[in-house]
Order: C-alpha cells, then sequence, then structure tokens
C-alpha cells in the first residue's frame, strides 16, 4: 500500500508557502484543510483513521475506485451573527479535504468496515487472500 500524497513539502512550486503562511492561513486561501490521518498495515487487514473534529458523519465520503481508497470530507463555516460585541479571532477551520491510499487488488469494496464516532473514522480493510503464483517452466517449441 502507497499513501498518494494531496500536498507535500516536495511540492516545489508552493515549496516556500508553508514557510511564508502558517497552516491556517493556507487552510483560509485554498478552502482546505488536512486532518490527522494514521495507516497501519496489519497481516491481514489496513486499518486507517482520520481526526475529523466538527465534521458530520454525513459529510464524510469513502469509495474504493480501481484500487485507490479515497476519503473526503467537507467541513462547513459557521455563520454566527454577534449582537453584542465582534469576533476578534475565529480559529475553526472549513473547507474540504481528499485523502487516498493505494490498495491495489489487496482490498474488495464489499469488506472495508467504517466507523464514525467522536470525530474519529476508523476504516478497518481486510486484505484479500492471492493465491502465491508458484513459478513454472515454459517448454520452448
Amino acid at each position: 500500500m502507497s499513501l498518494i500524497p494531496r500536498s507535500s513539502l516536495f511540492d516545489f512550486d508552493h515549496f516556500f508557502d508553508h514557510f511564508r503562511s502558517p497552516a491556517a492561513l493556507n487552510e483560509k486561501e485554498n478552502g482546505t484543510f488536512a486532518p490527522r490521518i494514521e495507516v497501519k498495515e496489519k497481516k491481514n487487514q489496513y486499518l486507517i483513521s482520520a481526526e475529523l473534529p466538527g465534521v458530520e458523519k454525513d459529510d464524510v465520503h469513502v469509495t474504493l475506485e480501481n484500487g485507490i481508497l479515497t476519503i473526503s470530507a467537507e467541513s462547513h463555516q459557521e455563520d454566527k451573527e454577534e449582537k453584542d460585541g465582534q469576533i476578534i479571532r475565529q480559529e475553526r477551520r472549513y473547507g474540504r479535504f481528499t485523502r487516498s491510499f493505494n490498495v491495489g487488488n489487496d482490498v474488495q469494496q464489499s469488506d472495508i468496515h467504517a466507523k464514525f464516532k467522536n470525530g474519529v473514522l476508523t476504516l478497518t480493510a481486510p486484505k484479500v487472500e492471492t493465491p502465491v503464483e508458484t513459478s513454472r517452466r515454459i517448454d520452448i517449441h
């Protein structure tokens, strides 16, 4: 399994943007956020968890297409009207994110179990048993 990064420190087009502005400003500019993800590979399954505080269960989508497992979610900005005073600083994040993982043919969509509790998405993706191909001799005619 390999992680397909959506933004990377090795993205030389935007390399200095990471030093120029804090992540919160970058999130506001792009309308995206990057939750913390943990991926574990065990002998017979993948365990993936994503921290999604402030995201509703209905706004989270998990798909498996051509061996690529994709998690996407959207967090909506609160429109808050202050009657007494003004907001000086608001650090709530909002926007959308997408993370993809290449699981190849090791996983079938019907076997993936997803659970969303207390802002944490947990995916359990059992690996499919693939027969080990033994080498065989090919006769030359």
